[in-house]
């Protein structure tokens, strides 16, 4: 650990009421969608090909991968969330899902958590996602807790998430996003497996994207607006009633999943694109991947099952979740002629409405 890291007592807490929040109360933004709902693929009455022709697999960074699809980066720090965390790799192993973990950060500043981020033993084959807020790059972290990170997931790659407008709504918020970007780069060179950058809902900006892509980030998760708002889950926490009122005047911020996915693969062609925030079905996901992301990611959606302290329950229901979204993406390839991801792709059945 880093000398100047600190554990400050409260991040392990935080996590546990960000859990019960977004299980209990409304934290979706208002008044935006995903923009998945302006697009609508153009049916292909006669495909010319099986059903049973129809194929998910696709490639994790030259590792073969059953689906396109990924569980979000969530939760960790708690022994609840480390229930979670167990729950969901034990679905995604069986169904081919990749896996993203919640920010380690508890488990850098105190080793006795790192358990509730290792799940290797439950998802022996998948890819599996570290995860560390960038901004802790200002506060004492550097490639060497990065590295810990990936060491203590057995992780397959690492992700460096942006969360400004929530630290800044955050009581205990870390607001110096000063010189970030030389930082990301250093890590990008020196951790020793792919390392990417994601937002937490409100959304990555094509120039943003370039000049990730740039500094050597491997892929990009969007993290769009139109599913949870971190202002607004927040919010439930804060005491300040400045930061408290002022929430509800970000409610519609960010930038819609599918608008972001579109601005990102315009401006960082050659970097790999995850498109979440917000999606619910698998038609969503075929939307994203036609509009030229690579993976698509759920996160809260998922949650009530893999909260669900029967565990035989919790895993019936997380496993039939993940066969649906698996099974509306097949039909809608199916739908639109597209046999492969890569056919899906390169579709041009996506129209606007």
């Amino acid at each position: 650990m880093n000398q100047n890291i600190q554990d400050d007592g409260n991040t392990a807490k935080r996590k546990g009421e960000h859990i019960r929040i977004c299980l209990q109360e409304d934290v979706t933004g208002t008044d935006i969608t995903t923009g998945f709902d302006r697009y609508r693929f153009k049916h292909q009455a006669l495909p010319e090909l099986a059903f049973d022709d129809v194929k998910l697999d696709t490639l994790w960074f030259g590792q073969p991968l059953e689906t396109p699809l990924l569980v979000s980066s969530m939760t960790g720090g708690t022994d609840e969330a480390g229930a979670i965390n167990r729950r969901l790799a034990v679905a995604a192993e069986e169904r081919g899902w990749a896996i993203g973990l919640g920010s380690m950060r508890a488990a850098i500043e105190k080793e006795d958590l790192a358990p509730t981020f290792y799940i290797r033993k439950e998802a022996p084959t998948i890819p599996v996602i570290a995860n560390i807020g960038a901004v802790q790059l200002n506060y004492g972290f550097g490639v060497e807790s990065c590295q810990r990170a990936v060491d203590i997931a057995e992780a397959s790659a690492l992700v460096l998430h942006l969360n400004a407008l929530q630290e800044v709504f955050q009581p205990e918020g870390d607001t110096n996003f000063h010189g970030l970007l030389l930082k990301i780069e250093e890590v990008c060179r020196k951790v020793t497996v792919p390392v990417g950058v994601k937002e937490v809902g409100w959304g990555i900006d094509g120039e943003t994207a370039r000049r990730l892509s740039d500094s050597g980030v491997s892929f990009i998760d969007a993290a769009g607006a139109g599913g949870t708002s971190w202002s607004q889950v927040e919010k439930f926490r804060v005491k300040d009633p400045v930061r408290r009122n002022a929430a509800e005047a970000f409610e519609d911020w960010g930038i819609p999943t599918a608008e972001s996915v579109v601005d990102i693969k315009a401006n960082a062609p050659n970097t790999s694109i995850i498109a979440s925030g917000g999606l619910r079905t698998g038609v969503d996901a075929a939307k994203a991947i036609a509009l030229g992301a690579h993976y698509a990611a759920y996160g809260r959606i998922l949650l009530p099952q893999a909260a669900n302290e029967d565990k035989e329950l919790s895993l019936q229901s997380l496993l039939l979740q993940f066969e649906r979204i698996e099974f509306e993406l097949r039909t809608a390839m199916f739908g639109i002629g597209a046999s492969t991801i890569e056919q899906l792709r390169n579709t041009n059945r996506l129209l606007l409405k």
